[in-house]
């Protein structure tokens, strides 16, 4: 599941997109330029140098929702513990516009690539203003008529109230009559408060706002007046606006709502510390009233705790009665003892004379209400059933609904069912909080150690109980309620789904600690649900095995009697015969993926070496055997900069393509080493594209696009999505399992041709919206390119692609190559047995470039299904410099 926190902080590289968005997710867009086999070198250099080979990291394991979280949401530690996180404003106002390490949710991933900048909603916003008429327009009526009115509507505003509207249409039954009533105050808010609001909330959350610097949105004409409208307390209905009969989940303080309310908090009534205010100032303004206190630190953090330690110092001294003119003489006389008592001292209220220092430069600040943050908050998890989402979320859904592009045709069902009930959601909320614990525990502050692990074993202890109770309801409805397949996503807005997350965690952290009966015991209960996490069921049975294999055996010994060395052969003999049952097991489990079984093979073929199984009863597994890829060497010549240095950036190397067709001046052409490489496999016969795996996720578009847009409960929320909410969750093939394996049989029997050809009828004159599918392809060559794949082969990939859409998107090797039976005859090396043609991966290094975790396992992947994968080492014959 996405982890509990909604919008990410600005990115440390502003040039670098994340991994994902190069990968799966960004599936139906068009490449700046068409896939081409040549580009010249400015494409190569605009080209984001994020790869595939960069994604080992976010992909590893197969965990399609390991996204590392960003942020420091109103939830992190930092704001629980009570301290006060500010603007810095030496930034200004640039966490509007700063670039965010962006994590798609599963609503945005389905919708079309849509450009989102500044300039693009200006532009938009001017032309809908122009094409305005008369009178006022609702929000829905300009989204059906795609009018803007300026100064009176918003992309921001609008996209913020249909979410609202679509939740409380559908789902109103999440929220009670408290709640409710904050939504009906929202809506009678003036156009301005909403817009100042909504911008406020896609900022730092916690931030507190200087008044001078929120005067320069244009659509707010009276800042002051706008504010003043925040801040205004407004009742609500008397009694509880929690509880519920039965409910075990308490909302998180907060979350709860008195008897009145504001949208938004002054500096004023909430900021009463020093400590709280200082954290307001930049680093300038903390140096030069630290001087007038006679305080010094290095940086920031320490001139905060150095003014704070001096303030608290003064004020313990006179709460004493003692001052810097204190004698023995005046502590003695007894008539002005009291007198004195009396006496408002100079030095005893020095914070409060800070305190007004600093907001005397601050100015007055705002910030958004806890609690009605946390509402609309809410309202967002439940719209876009996800936990991440971000200003561009927000506005994709409205370019995509006013975009004029064409979409497939499915059934739209938005269900109220995801959450049955507002205990549900606020146990949702509880378990996605306590995801996050655990993720900061183990990701975000160093590596763990011991009691980094203890405490997250701790924390699945304190949840274990409930854990296994869900996993029996879940069990009990997916049995007795779900029909069409729906379950699969629905359970990922379980608590369970979280948990079990929080149990794979807690296995880890297990065998860190040596606790591997535990460990045990825990992997074994994992396995039992067939539920959740069914993409981490490999992964769990190969750790299993293992601890079988090696641990198991020990834990059985006495401590008080020692066993002699052919009992301990034994018990060795007996858990191995275990652990290979482990590995048949997985390897018989539908829910085990492809990427799990040539380690599971390995570890099977050895135990049975170890157990003395007489051959004729082992295992065989020649046909899958991997092939050791080939080396091929290519000599060029490599270009180099001549102002090139150190810390430039690209790790990019540029060669002449001295065997390409020419530039307009007849010159030959600088590319990228793929490029050419790809040049240089032309001449030998060979067509193909540098397509770094588009071109598998196109013939994936073709060859399963009836089923991608199949009738699938709650996946199809809107009408302008490009494929099913689910298909980048484990979710995806379970729920499509038989019309996935018949249409695997399909391609393996050789339909891939005709599926492509129907597809190519029915959507290529309107360019449809598909999810990864890119028209530019020439279909005479999607053609070609399947009919030299051996059928068994491309529903390999296919069904790899199938089960871990997301995951998947790394790694695969840069060039596809495939000639026809005709050219490939010359060829004794390359000639196929059955007379088709021949397919060909490449992955292409240079330099010191090293094979990542994905692309070995794509390497495994193509060589297991039988096609030749061949790794190109780009050699620099000679080196020429350039200007």
């Amino acid at each position: 599941m996405d982890r509990f926190v909604k919008r990410t902080r600005p990115s440390q590289t502003a040039n670098t997109r994340p991994a994902l968005a190069a990968g799966w997710t960004n599936t139906n867009k068009k490449p700046d330029t068409p896939p081409t086999k040549k580009r010249r070198i400015d494409q190569v250099r605009q080209k984001d140098e994020t790869e595939d080979d960069d994604d080992s990291s976010a992909l590893k394991n197969g965990e399609d929702e390991d996204s590392f979280l960003s942020a420091h949401s109103r939830d992190s530690p930092l704001v629980r513990d009570g301290k006060t996180a500010s603007v810095d404003v030496e930034d200004g106002d640039a966490t509007d516009n700063a670039p965010a390490a962006h994590h798609h949710t599963a609503l945005e991933d389905s919708l079309p690539e849509v450009k989102v900048d500044d300039d693009i909603i200006e532009e938009y916003e001017n032309l809908k203003s122009s094409q305005v008429g008369d009178g006022e327009v609702s929000a829905e009526a300009r989204l059906k008529t795609r009018k803007w009115v300026r100064g009176q509507s918003s992309i921001y505003v609008d996209a913020f109230n249909l979410a609202l509207d679509t939740v409380l249409q559908d789902e109103a039954h999440l929220f009670d009559e408290k709640k409710n009533c904050v939504f009906d105050n929202w809506r009678a808010l003036s156009y301005e408060a909403q817009y100042l609001y909504v911008r406020l909330f896609l900022r730092k959350t916690a931030s507190w706002h200087r008044l001078e610097r929120l005067k320069h949105y244009p659509d707010i004409s009276d800042i002051e007046q706008t504010i003043e409208s925040l801040l205004e307390s407004r009742g609500l209905p008397q009694g509880e606006s929690v509880q519920e009969s039965g409910q075990e989940a308490v909302e998180e303080s907060g979350r709860l709502f008195a008897d009145a309310f504001a949208f938004a908090d002054d500096s004023a009534s909430h900021i009463k510390t020093v400590e709280q205010a200082a954290h307001l100032l930049s680093l300038d303004e903390l140096k030069t009233l630290a001087k007038d206190a006679k305080v010094q630190g290095k940086n920031k953090p320490d001139l905060i705790k150095a003014f704070c330690r001096m303030c608290f110092q003064q004020s313990s001294l006179m709460a004493v009665g003692l001052r810097r003119s204190s004698t023995n003489a005046s502590m003695n006389s007894v008539g002005s003892t009291s007198e004195e008592a009396n006496t408002e001292r100079p030095d005893s209220n020095r914070e409060a004379h800070f305190l007004e220092k600093i907001r005397a430069l601050t100015g007055p600040l705002v910030r958004l209400s806890e609690s009605v943050f946390k509402l609309f908050e809410r309202v967002h998890l439940v719209f876009y059933r996800s936990t991440e989402w971000t200003e561009k979320s927000l506005t994709t859904i409205i370019l995509a609904k006013t975009s004029r592009r064409c979409f497939p045709e499915y059934v739209v069902c938005r269900s109220s069912n995801i959450f049955p009930s507002r205990r549900h959601l606020l146990e949702f909320e509880r378990s996605m909080r306590l995801q996050f614990e655990v993720d900061t525990l183990l990701e975000f502050n160093g590596p763990p150690g011991a009691e980094g692990n203890r405490k997250v074993v701790e924390i699945f202890e304190s949840i274990a109980s409930r854990w296994r109770e869900l996993l029996t309801e879940a069990q009990k409805m997916e049995d007795t309620e779900y029909e069409f397949g729906e379950g699969g996503y629905l359970r990922r807005f379980n608590a369970g789904h979280a948990y079990t997350r929080i149990a794979h965690k807690a296995a880890e952290a297990l065998g860190r600690l040596h606790r591997y009966q535990n460990e045990y015991d825990l992997l074994t209960e994992l396995l039992s649900q067939q539920l959740f996490h069914l993409s981490r069921r490999g992964a769990w049975y190969k750790r299993r095995a293992l601890v079988e294999e090696r641990y198991m055996w020990e834990l059985e010994q006495s401590s008080t009697t020692a066993l002699s060395e052919a009992q301990k052969n034994l018990q060795k003999k007996r858990w191995r015969k275990i652990a290979l049952s482990t590995c048949e097991t997985a390897l018989q489990d539908p829910n085990c993926h492809l990427i799990h079984h040539y380690d599971l093979q390995k570890r099977l073929i050895r135990l049975e070496k170890q157990l003395n199984i007489p051959r004729r009863q082992q295992h065989n597994f020649d046909h899958a055997r991997l092939r050791d890829p080939e080396e091929h060497i290519i000599e060029g010549i490599q270009l180099v900069r001549g102002d090139a240095g150190r810390g430039q950036g690209s790790t990019k190397t540029i060669w002449l393509d001295a065997l390409g067709d020419p530039d307009e001046e007849g010159n030959p052409m600088h590319v990228s080493v793929e490029e050419m490489c790809l040049s240089f496999y032309r001449t030998q016969g060979w067509k193909g594209y540098h397509s770094e795996g588009g071109i598998l996720r196109t013939l994936f578009a073709y060859l399963f696009c009836d089923i991608l847009f199949l009738f699938v409960p709650n996946v199809f929320q809107t009408a302008y999505q490009t494929s099913p909410l689910d298909l980048h969750t484990d979710a995806f093939y379970p729920a499509r399992a038989s019309e996935i394996n018949h249409r695997l049989v399909e391609i393996s029997n050789g339909g891939a041709g005709d599926l492509i050809r129907r597809v190519n009828e029915q959507h290529r004159e309107r360019r449809t919206c598909i999810i990864g599918l890119n028209w530019d392809y020439k279909v005479e060559d999607l053609f070609e390119l399947v009919s030299c794949f051996e059928g068994e082969a491309l529903a390999a990939i296919c069904k790899v692609i199938a089960q871990d859409y997301k995951a998947r998107g790394g790694g695969v090797p840069d060039l596809i190559l495939w000639r026809t039976a005709k050219e490939s005859s010359n060829d004794r090396k390359g000639k196929s047995e059955n007379g088709k043609g021949e397919v060909m991966f490449l992955e292409v290094k240079s330099g010191n470039d090293r094979l990542s975790d994905t692309q070995r396992l794509w390497i495994h992947v193509l060589s297991a299904a039988g096609v030749r994968v061949v790794l190109c080492n780009a050699v620099a014959k000679e080196v020429k410099t350039t200007g």
